[in-house]
């Protein structure tokens, strides 16, 4: 059930503050003094997907409830009447749950194709309803055929847990046509087959993979940020500490590193009540980390299968808890059958990784991790030789500190993932250069009174900007922020946790494309602010 009040920045604020320097959310007019039965439906500082004008058509992809691990399974048929060139496919996921119950991970495959990942909010004893879009205009391909489609949230109801989870996938297609040219979007959208293998077209000149990297499964992998050396006492051990870098290899050569993102599930950090109205970053529509294969085009045009292979270093041998899928995306020369070419260099520098434990009163791991790699190919097409390099530096840093009983538990961590593109052909280079930094900053302690109390805060940064010639031609930058201070009481019945909550998001996009800035303040479930900033 939705409840809106919408009160001034400066109310806001002031709630916001009291939660984070003081015991708990000061009481305003219209905020009650704890968490309730109900309270305002999930959502995002996120922008909404921004669509043409113009004729649309929509398909129903998935309609289904998920009460256990069975897939919903059914069939796709492209769209009448908006033809098969289109300038934007939207999707829309729409879910309403009530009772108990907690997060879940969902995916939706469309022809085998990972067209969207993402994790459900929890719900509400008189039930919420939520809803998420996501551009998915570049599975275009995959779009233009009828399809299997296969969609599950692994989810558990029983006595205790009874939240029904109630959703439907509709995609919506903008004619291409009324907006002058359809988008440009990948001629090929490929999976890998059973034995983990590629064959691209023999014509391909660009290839991009794209992999839904999660860890989760209730294990320590779900929080893998907190896990340290195997001589430390907590609860999550691995023999190499927190750090992890998710590797793509191409018949066993090093293609791709990246760093994963640090996703928080909506029950993350021992405390729901952190984000029962505003989720963490990305919680709801999972991004995949892209690589850039063009360097190994020469070697995947050979028309035979190669193997692709993707793992995440770190994670101690033999323990599973990661979730990998891949697509693969390919731009083909419409002039050539068959484009040759070299991968000309692979450089790896050596993973760094380095976790020191200082025994104590409060106990200390301090990690340093860092990897780097270039590489570079190049292809004969219709339009002359290009060549691509991609060169990747990944660093991180945390310092992890907790008591014995870990009755407080603190992480202060950042990762960095740099990334470097050049295509030199006929004409300019040009370069694109991106600089992605994730942050966490948070704090648990459990007080001599069972009170639970979380203060957090998660930081998604990125700025790219692309040159030709030298000439800066686009650029733009990301700041989604979230911040949350929460307390309730543990072992007790769910109506006696007497939960207070002030959390908020900022959300800011800018750029050559134009501005966006959106910023949310929830106090005990009530939303008491909803601002634009641009």
């Amino acid at each position: 059930m939705k409840r809106s009040i919408v009160m001034s920045m400066l109310a806001g604020v002031t709630l916001l503050a009291s939660a984070i320097l003081g015991a708990g959310p000061a009481q305003a007019s219209g905020v009650p003094a704890e968490f309730g039965t109900d309270w305002h439906d999930p959502l995002t500082a996120s922008p909404p997907v921004a669509k043409p004008s113009g004729k649309s058509c929509q398909v129903t992809v998935a309609e289904a409830q998920f009460r256990d691990f069975t897939p919903y399974r059914g069939t796709y048929t492209p769209p009448d009447g908006c033809g098969d060139r289109w300038s934007k496919v939207v999707l829309r996921l729409d879910g309403k749950v009530k009772g108990r119950q907690y997060d879940r991970l969902g995916y939706l495959h469309v022809g085998g194709v990972e067209i969207f990942r993402t994790s459900t909010p929890e719900p509400s004893p008189d039930g919420i309803e939520w809803s998420v879009e996501k551009d998915v205009t570049r599975y275009s391909d995959t779009f233009r055929r009828g399809q299997d489609v296969e969609m599950l949230i692994g989810n558990v109801v029983d006595d205790t847990y009874t939240g029904v989870l109630d959703v439907k996938v509709t995609l919506t297609f903008y004619a291409g046509k009324e907006t002058g040219k359809p988008a440009t979007t990948p001629d090929r959208v490929l999976t890998l087959g059973a034995d983990g293998t590629l064959t691209t077209p023999r014509n391909s000149e660009r290839i991009l993979a794209e992999v839904y990297a999660t860890g989760s499964g209730g294990g320590c992998e779900e929080y893998w940020y907190l896990s340290v050396p195997d001589s430390a006492p907590y609860s999550c051990q691995a023999e190499n500490g927190p750090y992890r870098e998710v590797q793509i290899k191409v018949d066993g050569q090093l293609a791709g590193i990246a760093a994963p993102f640090p996703n928080v599930w909506t029950g993350g950090w021992s405390n729901p009540f952190l984000w029962y109205v505003v989720p963490g970053p990305r919680a709801f529509d999972v991004t995949p980390i892209e690589y850039d294969l063009t360097p190994f085009a020469g070697i995947l045009n050979d028309g035979r299968p190669h193997r692709i292979e993707v793992s995440v270093a770190g994670v101690p041998e033999g323990q599973s808890g990661w979730s990998a899928p891949v697509n693969v995306l390919v731009w083909q020369d419409a002039h050539r059958a068959r484009v040759t070419g070299k991968l000309t260099r692979l450089e790896a520098g050596d993973l760094a990784n380095s976790s020191t434990y200082t025994p104590g009163t409060e106990h200390r791991v301090e990690t340093e991790g860092g990897h780097g790699l270039t590489v570079a190919g190049y292809v004969d097409t219709s339009h002359g030789r290009v060549t691509t390099t991609v060169t990747r530096t990944l660093a991180t840093t945390s310092a992890h500190r907790w008591t014995d009983g870990e009755t407080v538990d603190g992480l202060d961590a950042r990762w960095t993932d740099d990334e470097k593109v050049t295509v030199d052909g006929r004409g300019p280079a040009r370069t694109t250069r991106t600089h992605r930094a994730y942050t966490m900053n948070g704090t648990t302690t459990v007080g001599a009174d069972d009170r639970l109390r979380t203060v957090l805060a998660l930081g998604d940064r990125a700025d790219a900007v692309t040159t030709h010639g030298g000439w800066r031609t686009s650029w733009s930058k990301l700041d989604d922020t979230y911040t949350g201070d929460a307390t309730y009481t543990l072992n007790v019945p769910r109506d006696q946790r007497h939960a207070v909550a002030a959390t908020g998001e900022r959300y800011r996009r800018y750029g050559s494309d134009g501005c966006y800035d959106r910023r949310l303040t929830t106090v005990q479930g009530v939303l008491t602010e909803d601002r634009d900033g641009c």
